[in-house]
């Protein structure tokens, strides 16, 4: 008898835990983001919805972006693989943050969102009108 009580217990917790693992969003992200300080949070793309910009996007995605991020935008680029934490998913991204946080994290860097340090800032590297063209390449992409 006490054993089976035992067994039971058992049973009952460990059937717990895999259902509160299983449980939530049906499958969507649970990535908690910090809202961008209003410099960026109050901007807006200047080239939403424009088709060039999205081709020029791309282009700077890929020769900026692509080698850890992937071809893909799915966080699985060549050097990616060698970095920890892992580059973060942009399909997702695209899908669940809005362009003036995109466009933050990527011109100030990981670590000035509370993400990878790993993350380069591209403020610096690229100008502002590439950045939102990466931003616009992204959501007009994954975004959908």
């Amino acid at each position: 008898m006490k054993k089976t009580l035992c067994v039971t217990y058992l049973v009952v917790v460990l059937s717990a835990l895999v259902l509160s693992a299983c449980s939530g969003n049906s499958g969507g992200s649970t990535i908690k983001r910090q809202s961008p300080p209003a410099d960026y949070a109050n901007t807006t793309n200047p080239f939403e919805g424009q088709a060039d910009a999205v081709t020029q996007g791309k282009d700077l995605y890929a020769s900026n972006c692509a080698t850890c991020h992937g071809e893909k935008a799915d966080g699985n680029g060549p050097a990616g693989a060698a970095l920890e934490p892992k580059p973060r998913n942009l399909e997702l991204t695209a899908k669940e943050a809005n362009a003036a946080y995109m466009h933050w994290v990527i011109s100030e860097g990981g670590a000035a969102a509370g993400l990878s340090p790993t993350m380069v800032a591209y403020k610096g590297i690229l100008s502002n009108d590439e950045l939102w063209k990466i931003v616009t390449y992204l959501r007009g992409t994954y975004g959908k």
